[in-house]
């Protein structure tokens, strides 16, 4: 798939959502400074993982490891790579008659193969494997390899609505590329923790990355809170926890959490992962301002859309007033329970005709599926849009 530009590149499967609560009330976690005086990243040694949070916390922690952010990135293995390896099924045929791509299996992994056949008698190949999955596959997959400690992105994806694979973000449809590098600002809504070791912008730290979005990339570093609720004194109740709990948050605070990721790439004004939830988004990333009448995209800009809906004007609704990234939620329709909340049936202009069968899917209507203009696929002279929820609650004209 390929993207225009101030589009993040990874980007493909995650849905809006905020964690709930683990603990109350909230802190932000303890961190230094730079030399400049912008905050830095909290170090991986105030992290205490997933395995210390299920000892109080297993039933969420264990609803959470099936959810789209969990999966958001994976080790490449069997269990993670959704595409198709089996003979017939493995080839992407490009719109360069003599290029193709070749997937493959074997006791040595996963592999990407581009084969260039120059003339019948000689062929250039040249192979990477696959090392990380982005994307938990239900809608599409993108896959990165490790060049020594340097990330990039392989130039085949795998579109589940086909059962195909297509050409990947950024790269050009006919050309043997391996060179799409990763960036941090793509691992910090793709991973909970990493260390970039720069030059080049796309190395790091190989044994000290932490993939998918995990307990603590909402509810901020855990070791502190782990070590207090492990002593032999408890906290009481009321006392403050060394944890953050999102639901305790200010509207807008809530709100950031959520935009980190989910309101577009955005200018860096700090490095990578400085921002922890409780912050201000504003000091860490420039979020460009939104013109109420300049058209937005479905992709990457969920955050935008839902401020300008009524229902989100006319309320103190928030990412968490729908989702519950605790939970897996596949079915767009179970969330009209939500709407149903604030509204009632007998306001719909389809109640006359449809009577309360229109309280089994307010979603499809007022919140559409759209095809994005910003991240797509230029594959075989076709060209693959991905549907979008429209994250602006509104009245749309009868389709």
């Amino acid at each position: 798939m390929r993207q225009r530009p101030h589009r993040d590149i990874g980007a493909i499967c995650l849905t809006l959502a905020l964690l709930l609560p683990l603990a109350a009330p909230a802190q932000t976690a303890r961190r230094a400074t730079l030399p400049g005086g912008e905050s830095k990243p909290p170090s991986r040694d105030s992290y205490a993982g997933d395995d210390a949070c299920l000892t109080c916390h297993e039933a969420e922690a264990k609803a959470h490891a099936g959810t789209a952010h969990h999966l958001t990135s994976q080790i490449a293995g069997a269990g993670s790579i959704a595409g198709n390896f089996h003979p017939g099924s493995n080839i992407f045929k490009t719109s360069n008659p003599s290029l193709l791509f070749k997937m493959t299996a074997d006791g040595d992994g996963y592999h990407q193969t581009a084969v260039d056949q120059l003339s019948p008698a000689k062929s250039i190949e040249l192979t990477e494997r696959f090392d990380i999955v982005v994307g938990a596959g239900r809608k599409s997959q993108t896959y990165l390899y490790w060049k020594g400690d340097e990330l990039f992105e392989l130039p085949v994806s795998w579109w589940a609505k086909s059962g195909t694979w297509i050409n990947s973000p950024g790269y050009q449809d006919g050309a043997v590329r391996f060179d799409r590098i990763i960036v941090p600002r793509c691992l910090e809504c793709h991973a909970s923790y990493f260390e970039s070791t720069p030059p080049p912008s796309n190395r790091y730290a190989r044994d000290r990355l932490t993939l998918g979005i995990t307990c603590e990339r909402c509810h901020g570093p855990g070791r502190e809170h782990v070590t207090l609720y492990r002593s032999p004194s408890p906290p009481k109740p009321d006392a403050a926890k060394a944890i953050v709990n999102p639901a305790s948050l200010a509207r807008n605070r809530q709100i950031d959490a959520c935009a980190l990721c989910h309101a577009g790439l955005g200018e860096p004004l700090a490095p990578a992962l400085s921002f922890v939830s409780g912050d201000a988004l504003d000091k860490y990333i420039r979020i460009p301002a939104m013109d109420s009448d300049l058209p937005l995209d479905v992709h990457g800009n969920q955050v935008q859309l839902l401020k300008r809906s009524r229902c989100f004007q006319a309320s103190n609704m928030t990412c968490s007033t729908c989702h519950n990234v605790h939970r897996q939620e596949r079915d767009p329709a179970a969330f009209s329970r939500y709407c149903l909340d604030c509204h009632q049936a007998k306001q719909c202009g389809k109640y006359a005709t449809m009577g309360e069968q229109i309280t089994r899917n307010c979603i499809d209507c007022h919140m559409p599926l759209r095809q994005s203009q910003a991240l797509f696929s230029d594959s075989n002279d076709q060209t693959l849009q991905l549907a979008v929820r429209d994250h602006r609650v509104a009245i749309y004209p009868a389709r």
